[in-house]
């Protein structure tokens, strides 16, 4: 049976995954991501019970009980490349056992929610809407790396959402993850539902410009004007697509929903920053206890 090695699979002294200092059983099998580390504590505060906790780094974990239900609240910190630490740690704490260094022989499938903020691209989607991500469209290379992307990639609209922007072949080829469905249908609340474009930045790559020119002129534009069939591009952030196309590669349940705290067509932002995360976090709490 294969044996990780210790350059592959790094534990702490006390038999954790290393950056997310974790084991199975801190892990509840609904999990909620937040990029924030103190939204962990905005969100677990609701909780009657806290059972763990857990800080390594930005990582922050709280496993607690909410309306009897069990659930971990886990901050994972910006970008597709700390997604990449979470997925794989998640996924080995709960699917490998940790002292032989093998695989178990039944695996755990995860719930995971990720609660974000994110700017809209679309004009009638409004600051303080809450948007569901039906699929991530990754504009930042991550899932390109890993073996059997293409087998889970929603081909015909990556392919058409290239051909639209005369994408450069100098960046990353985009791919395109379609959330949970499972979880989707649980949270039938949500007003708005779309394609989510994830970046690798906040500047450049959201053709965002200071000091630095882009080279793709226009994205935000580009963006809002593709469609597929009855999809459009409702929102831009920085971790939806490797978390939907790792969960999926690794056979969890993912989904992200997200509070909008800017309109880029309309040039609008959120008045109260912290009243829009609390409207994500009560709606969300009280859809997942249903």
């Amino acid at each position: 049976m294969l044996v990780y090695p210790d350059t592959e699979l790094i534990l702490n002294n006390n038999k954790k995954v290393y950056h997310l200092d974790l084991n199975g059983d801190d892990i509840a099998d609904e999990v909620i991501v937040v990029g924030d580390q103190n939204r962990v504590a905005q969100i677990s505060r609701y909780f009657s019970k806290i059972e763990f906790k857990t800080q390594h780094r930005e990582f922050v974990t709280h496993t607690g009980i909410y309306n009897g239900k069990r659930l971990t609240v886990l901050s994972t910190g910006i970008g597709t490349d700390n997604i990449d630490i979470v997925l794989n740690e998640l996924d080995a704490a709960v699917n490998i056992d940790l002292e032989t260094r093998q695989n178990k022989e039944q695996n755990r499938h995860l719930s995971i929610l990720r609660l974000g903020t994110s700017g809209a691209l679309q004009e009638d989607v409004p600051v303080n809407a809450l948007v569901a991500s039906a699929y991530g469209l990754g504009l930042d290379g991550l899932l390109n790396f890993y073996q059997n992307w293409g087998e889970i990639n929603e081909t015909k609209i990556s392919d058409a959402f290239t051909k639209h922007c005369n994408w450069p072949a100098h960046l990353a080829h985009p791919y395109c993850i379609s959330g949970s469905q499972t979880l989707m249908d649980r949270f039938t609340a949500i007003q708005y539902k779309g394609i989510t474009a994830t970046a690798p930045g906040f500047y450049g790559p959201q053709g965002r410009e200071i000091r630095l020119k882009v080279s793709v002129k226009q994205l935000a534009d580009l963006l809002a004007t593709f469609k597929f069939n009855d999809l459009r591009i409702t929102n831009f952030e920085m971790e939806t697509s490797a978390l939907y196309g790792l969960g999926k590669l690794l056979g969890h349940n993912c989904l992200t929903f997200c509070v909008i705290i800017a309109n880029r067509k309309t040039k609008t932002f959120t008045n109260d920053y912290k009243k829009s995360e609390q409207l994500l976090i009560e709606s969300c709490l009280n859809q997942l206890s249903n």
